[in-house]
């Protein structure tokens, strides 16, 4: 019976190295990303925020717009759904009634009390406002390039109250509900970071490659426009499109434009980093073996030199999306980038730095902790990546 399970032991043994010999590049590097607890963990969380956004207005009970403001419920703090109280326990999950009053007590400053007695019973998959997972408008100045369309339009959404709203997150000074916000601004500043990173990154991959492959004066030229490029300051470039955009135009076109800037003034750093790989790359005997074959410098710089540090493209891109996203979350803040009607992380945040906000509303923070969770399960998803992709990598044991 003992030679029996060690013979099965050593197939096993050579079946899990035959396995690791033959399994091909991307088998490899998800292998090994999966041995990094850290980075599974961050990744599931930034996919539970991915989807979470891509479903936000099926998450949403109410319009993250002024049109689904709650009057009577401006300020509120957050309602957290109960089982149990002092009246007794109930199956269905519950929150309180509310009403607004004034007193001595609170400076006569509006408050909102809680009615005890009046429970309010949570329902799901009920109807509410119509949504539409695509919806494509571009409203520019005339007629000729105006695009309005709607598809997958449906009006459920996953829970509500028998009566009156519920705010998970409460609501701001014009009743507007923060958690409905906080779900479309995810996808809002998601996606603006994803194109802002695309272009950057087809720009990068061009420049840096063609400059370090062929060098001369393609490489000085190409150089040249890399440092004017990076010596744009970025501020006052934002601040110079703010005073000239038409104030005409719709949030959908000021959100395409910014994420288009956003992508052609990041692209910079990559290439400098491909062209320098490249340049220490392109003289390697595989290079020359390649060229003697007869390969083209398209195939060669795809298939060769791109490959060859695959590791260090991933990691930049990781760092590059949170950079996107932090730099439109901040130009929001400052009233340069996305601002109301829509809703992004950063014009969530441009209430925060109010002291009034700070003493007597602190649920204005809560898109505040969603911010950094993003941003730092983005770097540990690309920390884990890097490592996983890089075959020079030793895990310790």
């Amino acid at each position: 019976m003992a030679v029996f399970w060690k013979k099965n032991k050593y197939l096993d043994e050579q079946s899990l190295k035959e396995a690791y010999f033959t399994a091909s590049q991307w088998q490899l590097v998800r292998s090994r990303y999966r041995s990094n607890r850290t980075a599974m963990f961050a990744g599931w969380i930034l996919t539970i925020m991915i989807l979470a956004g891509l479903f936000s207005e099926f998450l949403s009970p109410y319009p993250p717009t002024m049109a689904g403001r709650d009057k009577k419920y401006e300020n509120g703090p957050p309602q957290i759904p109960k089982f149990w109280d002092e009246n007794g326990f109930s199956f269905r999950p519950f929150i309180y009634g509310t009403k607004r009053e004034r007193s001595i007590k609170t400076n006569f400053r509006w408050v909102v009390t809680e009615d005890r007695k009046d429970r309010r019973y949570l329902k799901f998959f009920v109807e509410g406002w119509q949504y539409s997972f695509i919806d494509f408008k571009w409203d520019l100045p005339g007629k000729i390039f105006d695009v309005d369309f709607k598809t997958l339009t449906f009006k459920t959404h996953l829970f509500g109250v028998d009566k009156g709203g519920i705010h998970l997150f409460g609501t701001d000074k014009s009743g507007k509900d923060i958690y409905s916000r906080t779900m479309v601004a995810i996808f809002t500043s998601l996606k603006c970071g994803v194109v802002g990173v695309l272009i950057a990154f087809f720009l990068a991959l061009i420049i840096g490659g063609i400059s370090g492959y062929y060098g001369g004066w393609i490489d000085q030229f190409l150089q040249m426009i890399t440092d004017a490029i990076r010596t744009i300051p970025q501020v006052p470039l934002f601040m110079a499109l703010a005073a000239f955009l038409p104030q005409e135009w719709s949030a959908e076109a000021v959100f395409f434009v910014i994420a288009t800037i956003l992508g052609f003034i990041g692209w910079p750093t990559l290439a400098r980093r491909i062209r320098t790989h490249i340049l220490s790359e392109r003289s390697q005997d595989y290079i020359l073996a390649a060229q003697l074959c007869g390969a083209s410098s398209n195939h060669i710089i795809r298939r060769h030199l791109l490959p060859s540090f695959t590791s260090y493209i991933i990691i930049d891109l990781m760092i590059t999306f949170p950079y996107m996203i932090r730099l439109e979350t901040a130009l929001s803040f400052i009233g340069l980038g996305l601002i109301e009607p829509v809703s992004s992380l950063g014009s969530l945040m441009q209430n925060v730095s109010k002291a009034d906000v700070l003493m007597n509303y602190q649920w204005y923070f809560i898109p505040v902790l969603f911010f950094i969770t993003f941003v730092l399960t983005v770097v540990f998803v690309g920390d884990g990546l890097r490592d996983a992709a890089d075959p020079n990598m030793i895990k310790k044991r």
